[in-house]
């Protein structure tokens, strides 16, 4: 198999490359030109790539010191950009059986990653033509996932991989929300019978706001059912991601904390916004406990 080369032949590379990177991988993302040069964009988009792995790299260095053996799942992988430049930063150094994968429901872009990994000789890498939801059922993944990424997952996919990481007792989720049209157009169909309730409803009266208020508060749902699971919840901003408008970054780490107030502070928000109906989506550990002990 063949070993991506870390250097071209009589090739000078910019100091913004980290020793050790794979050229090869840097040239297949269109950040380094053939000749091993970077441009002003690409030099941006080289920068995005750091600012992003700097908030990785600490997580990954704590599952490392607890045992051997990293497994991280990334949703809605596409081209799979992210885990690429995972392996080759980090996991390539491991011979733990540590192993990244990749789910993606384009089959296309599976196989194009799947060669692309084969070229540059990165084993532990594998990618998975599943949806979100698909591999929450599948058994081509491990019972227990240590890390879960998900980077512009559209929509209720970025949910789907809560319920995913939630499910695989993942120690660490890294998200960073996309087009989120749910909860907006609950609030939406609900609007006739809610706006008389109080004077917060004009908050999203209007369509623009309802739009836009509606993807604040899918995200504020969001961390309270990490929080009423047990998870330590930090949110900031991507900042340096400017190929994006969605610029807020969720990283959920699982302390094992109280759960009774962000419990009841979820249902809460939903009763007071007229989501009741999304409790199944933003559900807490009491509930799916719950739906659990019915169910069996």
């Amino acid at each position: 198999m063949k070993r991506a080369d870390t250097k071209p032949q009589g090739v000078s590379l910019p100091p913004e490359v980290r020793p050790g990177q794979s050229i090869e991988l840097l040239q297949e993302l269109h950040i380094l030109t053939r000749d091993g040069k970077l441009n002003q964009d690409s030099r941006r988009k080289l920068k995005q790539v750091y600012h992003l792995y700097q908030f990785i790299e600490p997580l990954l260095k704590e599952v490392e010191q607890d045992h051997p053996g990293i497994s991280l799942v990334d949703h809605g992988a596409g081209k799979s950009y992210l885990g690429f430049i995972l392996y080759d930063l980090f996991f390539k150094g491991l011979d733990d059986g540590s192993r990244i994968y990749g789910i993606e429901t384009r089959e296309e872009l599976v196989q194009k990653s799947t060669e692309l990994a084969q070229r540059l000789g990165f084993p532990g890498m594998s990618f998975l033509n599943l949806s979100v939801a698909e591999s929450t059922r599948s058994d081509q993944l491990p019972a227990r996932i240590d890390i879960v990424t998900a980077l512009h997952a559209c929509n209720t996919a970025t949910d789907d991989a809560i319920d995913f990481a939630l499910k695989k007792h993942a120690k660490f989720m890294v998200l960073v929300p996309c087009c989120q049209a749910e909860v907006a157009s609950v609030l939406r169909k609900n609007k006739g019978k809610d706006l008389g309730k109080s004077a917060l409803t004009e908050i999203w009266r209007h369509p623009l706001h309802t739009r836009e208020f509606g993807s604040q508060v899918t995200n504020v749902l969001r961390c309270l059912q990490l929080e009423a699971h047990g998870y330590q919840v930090n949110v900031t901003e991507l900042v340096g991601w400017e190929h994006s408008m969605k610029n807020e970054l969720i990283i959920a780490s699982y302390k094992n904390l109280p759960r009774k107030r962000p419990t009841e502070r979820l249902q809460e928000v939903l009763a007071t916004l007229g989501l009741e109906e999304m409790g199944q989506r933003f559900y807490s550990e009491k509930l799916a406990e719950a739906e659990t002990m019915s169910a069996g």
